[in-house]
């Protein structure tokens, strides 16, 4: 019995370095091919465009709800016993750093991941990517490529829209449960901001972008067994990007300490 367990963790062990492998060689094609810009330009334009749109929805619906939540549970809490404007300082603390990053975050994982994963899979099991391969053309260059650089600028650009969304649902919902007003919310959000902030949150979105666009080209590229391999490669993407945007919040976060230091 303990060498079956042995074996299971031995094999698991094995899979996970062939993945941070096969990560790591995708990762160095990707450097490679940033300098064929003729091949990717045109493709990476109408990618970005996919993403934004395609994401911009879930994004702001997930902002909005993101900073109605943490403006009542703030009133909830501290309604009474501390200042009315702490209200707003909380929000945009909460918001600005943590919240509406992660919720854009998971938008992403959920509107544009799954969707870069079953489009590539589905041409890799096809075998429209063996096609590729045998009419000269890269792989990488034509369908990774585009789709990491569209990720740089997507998540910071769906980020800065976000951002307002959230504070504004914010005071809409303190003006509505908690007893501090306009005035007293908005020198609450004065009292907290700082320039860094605001680019922390721009680089926790490209941080997580990039990374879910990367992981999610990486499993549909390694795609096996038809239309049910789409489907598990698209099912492990999700749990892949998911974790790796928790990674990333948590990793990130003494960079915001070092500076407000």
């Amino acid at each position: 019995m303990d060498g079956s367990k042995m074996a299971r963790q031995g094999s698991k062990g094995a899979l996970i370095l062939v993945h941070l492998g096969g990560a790591v060689l995708l990762g160095s094609a990707v450097l490679r091919a940033l300098g064929q810009p003729r091949a990717w330009a045109g493709r990476a334009l109408e990618e970005l465009r996919r993403q934004t749109v395609d994401a911009l929805p879930m994004t702001l619906t997930l902002a909005a709800l993101g900073g109605a939540l943490i403006s009542q549970q703030t009133g909830y809490q501290f309604q009474g016993t501390l200042p009315n404007w702490v209200v707003g300082a909380v929000v945009a603390a909460s918001v600005i750093t943590e919240v509406t990053p992660l919720f854009a975050g998971l938008a992403l994982v959920g509107i544009v991941g799954t969707r870069i994963t079953a489009e590539i899979a589905s041409m890799r099991v096809t075998e429209q990517i063996d096609a590729l391969e045998v009419m000269g053309r890269d792989p990488v260059t034509w369908l990774v490529v585009p789709r990491v650089l569209a990720g740089t600028l997507a998540g910071p650009l769906l980020m800065a829209l976000a951002l307002p969304v959230s504070m504004l649902a914010g005071w809409m919902t303190a003006l509505l449960t908690t007893r501090a007003n306009t005035a007293d919310f908005w020198f609450g959000v004065r009292h907290y901001m700082r320039d860094f902030p605001l680019f922390f949150a721009l680089i926790k979105g490209t941080a997580f972008s990039i990374a879910i666009a990367f992981i999610a080209s990486y499993a549909g590229m390694r795609a096996t067994g038809g239309s049910a391999g789409v489907g598990r490669a698209t099912r492990l993407s999700v749990v892949a990007m998911i974790a790796s945007v928790v990674a990333l919040d948590t990793a990130l976060v003494p960079l915001l300490k070092v500076v407000r230091s």
